[in-house]
């Protein structure tokens, strides 16, 4: 018919294609891309190395990666990150660590996310030891860390119990410019929380504006979820009262978390007010709301 099909046509069929995980026409059109000579952007491939990872196609991540040249496109850094996102996410963290370590042979100098993602990769394998010479290897290399970094490792210390050394990560922030925000506090909350210094995890919440942050329900979600969990419904719905005098809308996983502690409690009666009340104030009923309500009616 006299239409020749450019890159956008190619890769608008790939990518309905590989939502519908119909991998082996994948396959067969990106043959029709290299063959015609077809010029491909980066973010094609990365979007086809996310399509892959959800599928556990981990391996097609790995060749496609190296195939990249012969498509006529540059492998970028973003291009490399989502490699080694794949890899880690897919249990393949050998690969990741292997492939990391010769970044500079492949031609990428790694920036915050790739340093990111292999210090999450090695707190995965509970291996903090790892994760912190990674670390020291970003600082020596002169990559700013992120609170996305700080966050990982102040996450992964609070749930191991061991609480000294986020302090010394706080001030590390504070030194570099970055300053914690609601998820750096809210994964020190629930630190504290589980090692039972739950009066320091509220007064770190209401001491947050004097520290230049603005607590946000997932501070709030932390406490409720602890007194939930330790039997203080009543405190928990107190809580909740709390966060509409400060002008907070709760939002459904707020209401999620009373409704689910007073539903195993067997108040379903109470469970139900609740859900009438997060109704009202304009929030949406889920599969998970039956699940508990059964759970409460039992």
């Amino acid at each position: 018919m006299g239409f020749k099909h450019d890159y956008p046509s190619y890769s608008a069929l790939l990518y309905k294609l590989a939502r519908r995980r119909n991998f082996e026409a994948v396959d067969a059109v990106l043959g029709l891309v290299r063959d015609r000579n077809i010029h491909c952007k980066d973010t094609f491939f990365i979007a086809l190395f996310q399509h892959y990872g959800k599928a556990d196609l981990v391996e097609k991540v790995v060749d496609l990666f190296h195939q990249m040249p012969s498509f006529n496109c540059v492998r970028t850094l973003q291009c490399f990150n989502e490699l080694l996102n794949v890899l880690v996410d897919g249990g393949r963290f050998s690969d990741a660590d292997e492939i990391f370590g010769r970044c500079s042979t492949l031609g990428f100098r790694p920036n915050s996310i790739s340093y990111n993602i292999m210090i999450n990769g090695w707190l995965q394998k509970d291996d903090w030891e790892e994760a912190w010479k990674v670390f020291d290897e970003m600082l020596e290399k002169k990559v700013q860390p992120s609170v996305v970094t700080y966050n990982s490792l102040i996450g992964f210390f609070g749930r191991k119990g061991e609480l000294e050394k986020a302090p010394g990560l706080f001030e590390d922030m504070r030194q570099k410019g970055k300053y914690p925000n609601v998820v750096t506090y809210a994964l020190l909350m629930e630190g504290l929380c589980l090692a039972g210094k739950r009066n320091e995890a509220k007064n770190i919440m209401f001491d947050m504006e004097y520290r230049g942050c603005k607590p946000r329900l997932v501070n709030y979600g932390v406490l409720m979820s602890d007194l939930g969990k330790r039997g203080k419904t009543e405190e928990a719905k107190s809580f909740l009262q709390e966060m509409k005098r400060r002008r907070f809308k709760p939002n459904v996983v707020i209401y999620n978390v009373l409704i689910n502690f007073l539903c195993k409690e067997g108040r379903a009666a109470e469970a139900c007010k609740v859900l009438v009340e997060m109704q009202v104030g304009g929030c949406e009923l889920n599969a998970a709301h039956f699940r508990m309500m059964v759970v409460g009616f039992l």
